[in-house]
């Protein structure tokens, strides 16, 4: 499907469980266009050097501000002088996330969710080690906005504001071909992550349920992901993520009749994980939390510091 489209994909490891992210290479209007960057690490730039040598780089489009694609976008700026284009809010969100300012309040907020001094100050720690992974940022030349039109490749493409997984995420769609890169929208075989922080939208998992429903009435048939293998049939998927995460709530709201942290409901829901998969836990779980407390399922309260969550 790739190569009928006359798209390249560049597919850089990564050191997590989920080891690897899919980069995007193709014609634009006014020279090459790529889709995404990788961490900012020597892996990647062993990748991306080769290609940049042979391609004329005119546009770097970031579908969010996740290191994982956002990470080297700052470096393959300096190296091609491209344009890079976002969202505005993902700009905003990546240009600050990994600040102090907001890692404090990070740790702040797992000590709320119920975490340990230690843990709490791990998950912090562990997440400021992606600075040198995302700088140095972007300079955002221009914001990506819904309905805009870009040629990748063969065709193009609409900007698909699918926001859930990141308050700014956007998916690319072509119409003509039904075929869409759902980025980290739609994955083929795990669930993006759906997180809430205290920032952003107040309900994200309600975000990432109508961003499924917009892509739900294309239709699509043919599905590129960020994450795992191209396939077919979005809306078989799209109710398989709108299920799961329905079974998610239940088991939550079941659990809640007697007052529950945020902690509690994680080890409910995810039992005991390394300290880098319970950061994207903790917030799952807090998008679940909020997302019953926003529908009048529960009420929340704090005591001695932390939240606590109750069905009502």
């Amino acid at each position: 499907m790739l190569n009928e489209l006359k798209v390249t994909q560049i597919t850089i490891p990564l050191p997590f469980r989920l080891d690897h992210v899919h980069c995007y290479l193709a014609e634009g209007e006014k020279g090459w266009t790529i889709i995404d960057a990788g961490l900012n690490n020597k892996t990647t730039r062993g990748l991306w050097n080769p290609i940049i040598e042979k391609h004329d780089i005119a546009d770097i489009i970031i579908t969010h501000y996740h290191p994982d694609h956002f990470g080297y976008a700052g470096t393959l700026q300096q190296l091609t002088g491209a344009d890079v284009w976002m969202t505005e809010v993902d700009e905003h969100a990546g240009t600050t996330y990994w600040e102090a300012d907001s890692l404090n309040l990070l740790k702040e907020n797992y000590n709320a969710c119920g975490m340990e001094e230690d843990v709490a100050v791990a998950l912090s720690s562990d997440e400021s080690g992606f600075m040198p992974q995302v700088k140095p940022y972007p300079t955002v030349n221009h914001h990506l906005e819904e309905g805009m039109k870009l040629h990748f490749g063969k065709y193009e493409y609409e900007v698909l504001f699918t926001p859930g997984h990141s308050d700014g995420l956007i998916s690319l769609y072509n119409k003509e071909n039904s075929v869409l890169f759902s980025t980290d929208h739609i994955l083929p075989k795990i669930s993006p992550n759906i997180s809430y922080w205290f920032k952003g939208f107040s309900n994200p998992l309600e975000e990432f349920f109508n961003s499924l429903k917009k892509i739900q009435k294309l239709d699509v048939e043919y599905v590129i992901p960020s994450h795992g293998e191209p396939f077919q049939n979005a809306n078989k998927r799209i109710v398989e993520l709108l299920d799961h995460h329905q079974d998610r709530l239940h088991v939550i709201h079941e659990n809640m009749k007697e007052p529950i942290s945020v902690k509690s409901a994680c080890q409910i829901l995810f039992g005991n994980l390394s300290i880098h998969e319970t950061r994207f836990a903790v917030g799952e779980t807090l998008a679940h939390l909020e997302y019953l407390l926003l529908n009048d399922q529960c009420r929340k309260f704090k005591r001695h510091g932390k939240w606590y969550y109750q069905s009502i």
